[in-house]
C-alpha cells in the first residue's frame, strides 16, 4: 500500500471517529456558526415605545405617527372592528369646468372599520344597502353575508403593544382613491397614472382631532399626451399635481332619530332594502337627510337649539363677495324659525387657521376655474340613518361675472331715454357747444359709474340667491322647478332667470331682477324635514311613528295652497311634459312670459350701443356681449315647448285624493305652435347691421370665448350662423320626438297632430324663404335649412314612434313639391335641398329598431341564463 492510501485511510478514520464521539449540538453549532441569516426569518414586531422613538405623535380620533426620516404616516388602532366613516376629497382643483375636478370636491362617504388578520390589517367597507333592521343577529348576519362587502386597502402590523397596534397607511394616502385618473380619461384628457417618486404626504394639513382625523397627501399624475383641457391649465401639462385629502370621522351616537320620506316632500334621502320588513311593509326604506337639530325645550313649540347649525364662508372670496354669501345664506334662519327654532342657522366667516375639509365645519367655498360652470351643495351623511354630519358648498367664482355680462348687455337704453335700472337719462337741452361736450363728458362718466354699479348690484343679488340655493342642498334639499309658477319666488331651489320689467317708456328696466329672501316653499320643506313633535308625544316613546300626521299636515296644507313639487327629472329631459317645471323661466303662464321675453329680447337688441358697452370692452369682444342678449329667450322656449303634447300631475299617494294626471288644453298646445314658430322669423333672428359692423375679429393674444355664437365664416362674425343657433333651439322643442309622442294619443281630444305641427312649420318658413331676395331671405333660407335637418333626424330617429317618423317623412316629401323659382340663391337652395332629400329617402334603409326598445318585462326570475 502505497503513502498516498495510507493518508486517505488515515483521514478517513479521524472523521468517522470524530462524528461517533463529539456531541451533535457541537457539530451543529459549527455549521449554524457559518450559515448566512434568511432573509425570510421573521423578526418580532417592535412595541409601541419603540416604535415611536424617532417619530411624532399626533393624538386624536385615530392617532398618527410621523416619520420625518421615511415621510411616512402610520395610524396608531386602539379599537378593531370599530365602525368608522372614510371620506376622500381634493384639496386643491385642476380649475377645468369640463373635466370636473374641483378645490373641495368631495367623495361619497363610506361605512368602514380596520379588520386585523394576523400580521395583515384590511380596511373593509360595509354594505349598507341591503340590511336588516332587527335584534336577531342570526336575521342580520344573513344579510350581511348575502351581498358583498369591499376591502379597499390591505396592510401589515408594524408596532404592537397590549392589543394596539400600528399600520402604515402611507401607500393609501398615495393611492387614487378620489378618481383622478379615471376622470381625466373619461373627459378624454389622456392616459394618465401616479408618478410615486413627486408624490408625498402634505404633513402640513395632517391633523387630528377628538372626533376626526385628517391627512392629506400630494398626488402627480404623468401623461405622455395630455388633453386640451388639462394643457389650458396646468403648467406643466404632462405633470398634473393634486392634493388628496382624506378623514376618518367618529360614527355619531345613537340618539339621533331617521324621519321616513314623502314622495311629496323636496328631501333629499337615503335608501336601503330592510329584509326583516313585515310582508305587508316596502323592502325598500328611504330616510331623509338632514342636520341633527334638537330642541333645549322639547315640550315648547317655539325654542332654542340644543346646537344651532353653523356654515361658515370662505375667507378666500373677496370682501364684498363674503357678505353676499354670509346674507342670502342667512336667509334660511327664516325658515327655521317656522319650524319652530329660534336662532338655530348661523352663518359666519371660516377663521383663517380653519381647512374648509374639516369635517367639524359646515362650508361654503369660494372655487376657481378657468371658465364658468355649475356651482353645487354636497353633504357628508352618515349611511346607517341620514345624518348629515357636514354640508359642503362649492361656488364657482366666475357665475357672478356672468351676471355682470348679462346686466350690462341688456341695459343699454337709446339715447335720450331713461333708464330705469340707474336713473341716467333724459333729453339734452340746448347749450352751448362747450357746456354740451362738457356735459355729455360728465353725463357719460355718471352713467358709467352708476352702470357697473348696477351691474354689481344685480351680480351680487343673484350670489346671495346662490348661495341660499346651494346651501339648501346641503340642508337636505333638491330643487323645485315649479316654485317660480306660485307665489311669488315661491323657493330658493329653483333656478331664477333674471326678471327684467319694461318700463312705460318702453326701456328694461332689471331693479327687481333676483329675489330676496326664501319663499313659501322653502318653510315647507324645512318644516316637513326639522320640525319637531315632541309636546304633541304619547305613549309611543322613542319611535317617531307619531309623527307622521303631523308631517302629513304639512305637506297637505301646501297642496292646499297650490304649492306644487316638481324636480329635475319633470324639468331636465328633452321630452319632459310638465310646463310649469323648468330652469331659468318666470310667471305662471309660459305663453305670456315668452310674449314677455321676446319683448326685452328685441328691445336689447335694437338698443345694442357697443358705445355704451362698460369703459375698456374692446371691439373684439362686443360678440361676447350681444350672445346672452340674442339667446336672452332660450330658456322660456323650453317651458313652451312642454306645453305641446304636456301633461297636468303632481306626486301624491294612491290612497289620496291626488290630483289626475291630464293632458294640456289642446288650446294652449296649438297656441303654443304658433308661439314657437313666430321666434324663428326672420324680423326675430335679423341682426342690426350698426351692431354688425361694429364687431371685430379677436385679436392674436385672445383666446376665443366657447360661450360665443359660432361662425362659418371664419374669424368675421356670422350673423347666418347666429340665425342658425336660434332656430335649431326653437325646432328642437317643437319636433321633439317624445312630445310629437303624446300628441297621437291626444289629438282626439283636439290637439295638433305630429303631422299638422310639421305641415305648419314647412307651410309658414317656406312661404318666407321663397320672398324676393334680401337680408331676412337668406335668414329664412337659414332657418328652411334646420328645418330640414331636424326632419330628416326626427325621420331617422330609431327611438321614435313610427308614425312621428313618418309625419317627418311627409314633410320631407312636402318639401320637395316647392318650386325652385328663377336662376339665382333660390334656385341654387332649392336644388342643394331636393338633392339632399333623396338622397336620404333613398337610401338603403339602414337604421334597424333598437332592441331595448319596449322589451317585455321579465317573467322568471331575472338573472338566470339557463331554464331551473
Amino acid at each position: 500500500m502505497n503513502t498516498f492510501f495510507k493518508r486517505a485511510l488515515l483521514i478517513t478514520f479521524l472523521i468517522s471517529f470524530l462524528v461517533a464521539h463529539l456531541p451533535l449540538s457541537t457539530f451543529a453549532q459549527s455549521q449554524d456558526s457559518d450559515k448566512p441569516t434568511s432573509k425570510h426569518e421573521k423578526k418580532p414586531i417592535p412595541s409601541l415605545v419603540e416604535f415611536s422613538k424617532d417619530k411624532l405623535r399626533y393624538d386624536g380620533f385615530i392617532p398618527y405617527y410621523w416619520d420625518p426620516v421615511e415621510g411616512k404616516v402610520f395610524l396608531e388602532v386602539s379599537r378593531p372592528d370599530q365602525d368608522f366613516l372614510y371620506v376622500h376629497s381634493l384639496a386643491t382643483g385642476l380649475g377645468s369646468n369640463p373635466v370636473g375636478l374641483d378645490r373641495g370636491q368631495m367623495g361619497a362617504e363610506k361605512l368602514v372599520c380596520f379588520q386585523r388578520i394576523g400580521p395583515k390589517v384590511l380596511l373593509v367597507q360595509k354594505n349598507v344597502r341591503f340590511r336588516a333592521n332587527t335584534e336577531n343577529q342570526l336575521e342580520r348576519r344573513a344579510v350581511e353575508q348575502s351581498f358583498a362587502q369591499s376591502v379597499l386597502w390591505g396592510g401589515k402590523v408594524v408596532a404592537e403593544s397590549n392589543g394596539i397596534f400600528v399600520i402604515d397607511v402611507s401607500d393609501l394616502l398615495l393611492t387614487d382613491v378620489h378618481g383622478v385618473v379615471a376622470k381625466l380619461k373619461q373627459a378624454e384628457q389622456g392616459e394618465f397614472s401616479i408618478d410615486e417618486k413627486r408624490s408625498a404626504v402634505y404633513l402640513e394639513r395632517c391633523k387630528a382631532f377628538p372626533k376626526n382625523t385628517e391627512l392629506e397627501a400630494t398626488l402627480t399624475f404623468s401623461s405622455k399626451k395630455p388633453g386640451p383641457h388639462v394643457r389650458q391649465t396646468a403648467p406643466s401639462p404632462q405633470s398634473v399635481s393634486l392634493r388628496q385629502h382624506h378623514s376618518f370621522i367618529e360614527l355619531p351616537d345613537n340618539d339621533y332619530r331617521p324621519r321616513v320620506y314623502d314622495v311629496r316632500s323636496p328631501s333629499i334621502f337615503i335608501t336601503f332594502a330592510d329584509y326583516a320588513s313585515p310582508l305587508d311593509r316596502p323592502l325598500q326604506q328611504r330616510w331623509i337627510t338632514r342636520h341633527r337639530l334638537e330642541k333645549k325645550n322639547p315640550g315648547q313649540a317655539i325654542s332654542k337649539p340644543v346646537e344651532p347649525i353653523v356654515y361658515y364662508v370662505d375667507a378666500g372670496a373677496p370682501e364684498q363677495i363674503q357678505d353676499a354669501l354670509i346674507e342670502g345664506a342667512s336667509w334660511g334662519n327664516e325658515a327655521f324659525e317656522s319650524a319652530g327654532f329660534q336662532d338655530a342657522f348661523e352663518v359666519k366667516l371660516l377663521p383663517p387657521d380653519a381647512d374648509p375639509l374639516d369635517v367639524r365645519y359646515n362650508v361654503i367655498q369660494w372655487v376657481h376655474r378657468s371658465t364658468r360652470g355649475w356651482s353645487y351643495g354636497g353633504s357628508v351623511i352618515d349611511p346607517r340613518t341620514g345624518e348629515i354630519i357636514k354640508g359642503h358648498v362649492t361656488l364657482g367664482s366666475l357665475r357672478v361675472r356672468q351676471d355682470q355680462l348679462l346686466v350690462n348687455s341688456l341695459d343699454n337704453p337709446p339715447s335720450g331715454m331713461h333708464c330705469a335700472c340707474c336713473g341716467i337719462g333724459g333729453v339734452v337741452e340746448e347749450s352751448t357747444l362747450v357746456d354740451l361736450a362738457s356735459r355729455q363728458k360728465e353725463g357719460q362718466a355718471k352713467k358709467g359709474q352708476a352702470k357697473a354699479s348696477q351691474a354689481l348690484e344685480v351680480a351680487l343679488a343673484r350670489i346671495r340667491q346662490l348661495s341660499a340655493h346651494e346651501v339648501g342642498h346641503t340642508l337636505g334639499f333638491v330643487h323645485n322647478f315649479a316654485a317660480s309658477t306660485y307665489a311669488d319666488r315661491a323657493s330658493v331651489m329653483d333656478y331664477p332667470a333674471p326678471r327684467v320689467k319694461i318700463t312705460e317708456q318702453g326701456t328694461l328696466d332689471l331693479s327687481d331682477a333676483y329675489g330676496v329672501g326664501i319663499g313659501a316653499w322653502d318653510k315647507v320643506a324645512v318644516q316637513f324635514a326639522y320640525a319637531q313633535f315632541d309636546h304633541f308625544r304619547d305613549s309611543v316613546g322613542h319611535s317617531n311613528a307619531f309623527e307622521k300626521p303631523f308631517l302629513d299636515k304639512i305637506l297637505e296644507s301646501a297642496a292646499n295652497s297650490n304649492m306644487l313639487f316638481l324636480s329635475d327629472a319633470d324639468a331636465r329631459p328633452a321630452g319632459a311634459a310638465h310646463p310649469l317645471a323648468n330652469l331659468w323661466d318666470n310667471g305662471t303662464d309660459p305663453l305670456a312670459e315668452l310674449a314677455h321675453v321676446m319683448r326685452v329680447r328685441r328691445i336689447a337688441l335694437d338698443n345694442f350701443d357697443i358705445s355704451k358697452l362698460p369703459a375698456g370692452t374692446v371691439t373684439a369682444d362686443v360678440a361676447q356681449f350681444l350672445t346672452p342678449v340674442y339667446l336672452h329667450h332660450r330658456y322660456q322656449l323650453q317651458a313652451v315647448g312642454k306645453l305641446i303634447g304636456g301633461h297636468n300631475y303632481q306626486y301624491g299617494y294612491a290612497s289620496s285624493e291626488t290630483a289626475a294626471n291630464v293632458p294640456i288644453d289642446p288650446a294652449l298646445q296649438r297656441q303654443a305652435v304658433e308661439a314657437l314658430l313666430n321666434t324663428i322669423t326672420p324680423k326675430e333672428l335679423a341682426l342690426r347691421t350698426e351692431v354688425l359692423q361694429k364687431i371685430s375679429p379677436k385679436p392674436y393674444s385672445a383666446i376665443r370665448d366657447q360661450e360665443m355664437l359660432p361662425t362659418k365664416s371664419g374669424r368675421i362674425f356670422d350673423p347666418l350662423a347666429a340665425a342658425k343657433v336660434a332656430s335649431d333651439l326653437t325646432l328642437a322643442e317643437l319636433l321633439q320626438h317624445e312630445r310629437l309622442s303624446r300628441l297621437i294619443g291626444q289629438s282626439k281630444d283636439g290637439a295638433p297632430t305630429p303631422w299638422s305641427v310639421v305641415e305648419k312649420l314647412i307651410v309658414q318658413h317656406w312661404a318666407m324663404g321663397q320672398q324676393a331676395e334680401s337680408n331676412e331671405t337668406d335668414i329664412a333660407r337659414v332657418t328652411c335649412g334646420s328645418i330640414v335637418d331636424h326632419l330628416i333626424t326626427l325621420a331617422d330617429h330609431p327611438k321614435a314612434n313610427g308614425q312621428v317618423r313618418a309625419a317627418a317623412t311627409a314633410g320631407l316629401k312636402m318639401i320637395l313639391t316647392y318650386e325652385a323659382g328663377n336662376i339665382g340663391p333660390q334656385q341654387r337652395f332649392m336644388n342643394m335641398t331636393s338633392r339632399r332629400i333623396k338622397l336620404f329617402l333613398d337610401r338603403p334603409f339602414s337604421v334597424l329598431p333598437d332592441p331595448s326598445e319596449l322589451t317585455t318585462p321579465p317573467g322568471s326570475p331575472i338573472g338566470s341564463s339557463s331554464s331551473r
